[in-house]
């Protein structure tokens, strides 16, 4: 039989819960933070209080590229470029190659479980942001 490991609900909760007070912190700069399974499937999404729609479309297509790509989304975008390629080139609308999500990985299998995306603040604090939540999963 095929098993593999899943992040929980309470470590889904745990991860947006600490990127959510982290935020929290400056209020007038507004994010969106989206939580997938390795199926690129949500778990968890959440936006801040005049967050703009397109932070809130990116926060969930950065996660969703990571969760697919089994990379975070910096290093994906980096491998598109030094391989001369084009994120149109895979015809998946939802894929793009911008900083700001990371993927989750169980440390016993190396099997991606996930991913976090954030989206709002600049490209670094974004990733940051979801480094954050991914050291909250316990992992």
């Amino acid at each position: 039989m095929y098993q593999r490991p899943t992040l929980s609900l309470s470590q889904v909760r745990a991860a947006m819960n600490a990127m959510l007070d982290q935020a929290e912190q400056e209020p007038d700069r507004p994010l969106a933070i989206a939580i997938v399974d390795a199926d690129a499937k949500m778990l968890s999404y959440a936006r801040m209080d005049n967050c703009r729609a397109l932070p809130q479309r990116m926060a969930v297509s950065k996660a969703y590229t990571s969760a697919m790509s089994g990379s975070d989304s910096n290093a994906y975008a980096e491998r598109l470029k030094n391989e001369g390629r084009n994120i149109a080139d895979f015809g998946d609308s939802q894929l793009v190659a911008v900083q700001g999500a990371v993927v989750v990985r169980d440390p016993g299998t190396d099997l991606v479980l996930g991913a976090i995306g954030v989206s709002g603040l600049s490209a670094q604090e974004d990733e940051d942001l979801a480094r954050l939540g991914s050291q909250a999963l316990g992992l």
